[in-house]
């Protein structure tokens, strides 16, 4: 897959790309995004200084003024760079990805992000056809480390640590870049894995993986804890396993999220094309607007935006806030989920009787993963097969990939943005019929 993706630049160092090629990326990038002012930051993976110097220097020979802040969460670079009005901004990271890989995550003004659709496709280009035009003198690097304590000074006000301090809890960092903000965040908390270490020795930085959170229940279980939050990589995920060790799924938290940020009947509230129907039921007996968008930061917060959304959420386990800029903060949707559990707590409630009302509505398949090279042959194979168990009412959507929706459930699938896999997910209320619906389109997507 090419190095340049739906929502960033991203892949394996040596071998998708170089520091040669990160190089001529810094210097097309201000040929897209208009301004001189420019914030970087960078994850603790063990190629981020080698990604990060190419990038920084192929600004500074552009004549940009480069603000490098260093090691910093994903979020980080999103508030600085709203709040401080920089023109452009950085952050050098592959998130949840393996290892070996990094990669660059760009926003413009007001941390409005840069996508494949709206600028990356012509740095791309320009990279391509080497058209870095001649250097411009002028440009300076300035490097800002500590800028976490102006961070978590806001991050204290958005939501009191006394909010959630009640909690039994465990803390999974996953070596990654949540380690800068959890014991601060968290006092008291078992904290898992809090040393940054770029390798991510104890297990994957994606916690989507059933594998990575073997640890975290394990830990929540033998402790008799409340409930555990793992982050990904970059800190900008957040997940949670409830007391008895078991994933709940993000989704179903978005009308968590909304309620601990206030929203008022009426208001709306985003989320992606995956989101169980139990969750979207919620909200609306919440008297919320539910908008659905398309998988991906890059739709979901300019579509926040453009809604008034207050929040919102991805099954990914990204959160979305407009008082955060219509950004995903993993720390800000973390300590909103704690607040609500907390207060369930208060009521007699564990975090999995609080969850139930949610999760018990549907039976719910999670993202199945398929290769296969033709994915737009097997999604219409998909739908093909479809027909022999739906009913002639359903509803399709093509926002990204396909969603059926009928009265008894619904499935989506599509094309991963992120990684060489075509995606299924179904929901319906009776699990002997989902396990069918699931048989007929595993069947055809494999051809």
């Amino acid at each position: 897959m090419s190095f340049f993706k739906a929502y960033d630049m991203r892949g394996t160092f040596g071998v998708d790309f170089d520091a040669a090629k990160v190089y001529r990326i810094g210097r097309a990038l201000p040929q897209v995004v208009p301004g001189r002012k420019w914030l970087v930051g960078m994850d603790c993976r063990l190629t981020g200084e080698a990604v990060k110097a190419a990038l920084v220097k192929g600004l500074a020979d552009s004549g940009m003024d480069v603000t490098d802040i260093g090691l910093c969460t994903t979020p980080m670079i999103y508030f600085f760079t709203a709040r401080d009005g920089y023109d452009g901004s950085v952050m050098v990271t592959a998130s949840h990805n393996p290892p070996a890989d990094n990669g660059l995550k760009v926003s413009k003004r007001d941390a409005l992000p840069v996508g494949y659709a709206d600028g990356l496709d012509k740095v791309e280009k320009l990279v391509a056809a080497g058209e870095c035009g001649p250097a411009v003198p002028g440009g300076r690097v300035t490097k800002q480390d500590g800028r976490l304590a102006e961070y978590l000074a806001w991050q204290k006000k958005a939501t009191p640590r006394d909010a959630y301090a009640s909690l039994k809890i465990a803390v999974d960092c996953s070596c990654g870049m949540a380690s800068l903000f959890a014991e601060e965040m968290f006092p008291g908390a078992m904290l898992l894995n809090a040393g940054m270490d770029g390798s991510f020795k104890a297990h994957s930085p994606n916690p989507l993986l059933p594998e990575a959170r073997i640890q975290l229940a394990k830990a929540v279980r033998e402790n008799a804890l409340d409930l555990g939050v793992i982050f990904d990589g970059d800190a900008d995920r957040a997940m949670f396993v409830n007391e008895r060790g078991e994933f709940v799924q993000p989704d179903y938290l978005i009308p968590v999220v909304a309620s601990a940020s206030g929203v008022r009947p009426g208001e709306k509230v985003i989320h992606d094309v995956r989101t169980s129907r139990g969750a979207t039921e919620a909200l609306k007996e919440m008297g919320v607007v539910p908008v659905m968008v398309p998988v991906g930061h890059a739709f979901a917060k300019p579509i926040l935006r453009s809604t008034g959304a207050i929040c919102g959420g991805e099954l990914a386990g990204h959160y979305y806030f407009r008082e955060f800029s219509a950004c995903d903060s993993g720390l800000l949707a973390a300590t909103r989920i704690l607040a609500q559990a907390a207060k369930a707590k208060a009521n007699g409630l564990t975090f999995s009787e609080m969850m139930r009302p949610i999760l018990s509505r549907y039976a719910n398949s999670g993202e199945i993963n398929f290769r296969t090279e033709d994915k737009a042959a097997a999604i219409t194979r998909a739908l093909e097969a479809a027909k022999t168990f739906l009913p002639a009412d359903f509803t399709l959507s093509r926002m990204d990939g396909i969603r059926i929706d009928c009265e008894d459930g619904w499935f989506n699938i599509r094309q991963s943005n992120t990684e060489p896999y075509l995606r299924l997910i179904a929901e319906c209320r009776d699990k002997t019929k989902l396990e069918n619906w699931l048989g007929v389109l595993k069947k055809a997507i494999e051809g």
